[in-house]
């Protein structure tokens, strides 16, 4: 899979869908968000997630349900390397509701007011979904990428 480049001025206005708030976690919520993030999407991106959560203010958005109060996605960044955004999951019974990208942009968007210019999305899946939320272009050449050289079991 390859990594994408995405220029962070002139991004589009972030949308949030009806129902849910986009924020940052509050240090309390740190373990919490972290089990979800495990039992929701792997241990591989609770413990990508972990750097985001030790700092203050946290590198990590969520997208959390009014009322409720429980998550639905997440996006972090400046995690595994500086400058690149994810990971980001959003729940099964949320996609399609415009949470995943609400919580992109709004990352891009802090990127921006950081100084970064662009970001990079590491080893991407859903290629088309970031093409289509924030303009995103793949990185010739850059397969494996930095995720090549990770431990496995």
């Amino acid at each position: 899979m390859a990594d994408l480049l995405v220029p962070l001025y002139g991004l589009r206005d972030v949308l949030v869908p009806h129902c849910h708030e986009i924020r940052r976690p509050m240090a309390s919520e740190g373990t919490l968000l972290q089990e979800w993030v495990s039992r929701s999407f792997g241990e591989g991106w609770a413990s990508e997630i972990l750097p985001g959560l030790s700092r203050t203010p946290p590198t990590v958005m969520l997208a959390v349900e009014s009322g409720a109060m429980s998550p639905a996605g997440f996006c972090a960044w400046d995690c595994t390397a500086l400058g690149f955004l994810g990971p980001v999951g959003v729940l099964e019974s949320s996609r399609g509701d415009g949470i995943g990208g609400a919580l992109v942009l709004s990352v891009l968007h802090e990127m921006a007011r950081q100084g970064y210019g662009y970001a990079v999305i590491g080893g991407v899946g859903p290629v088309r979904f970031f093409q289509k939320v924030c303009g995103a272009v793949e990185i010739q050449g850059s397969t494996p990428g930095i995720y090549g050289k990770r431990l496995r079991w």
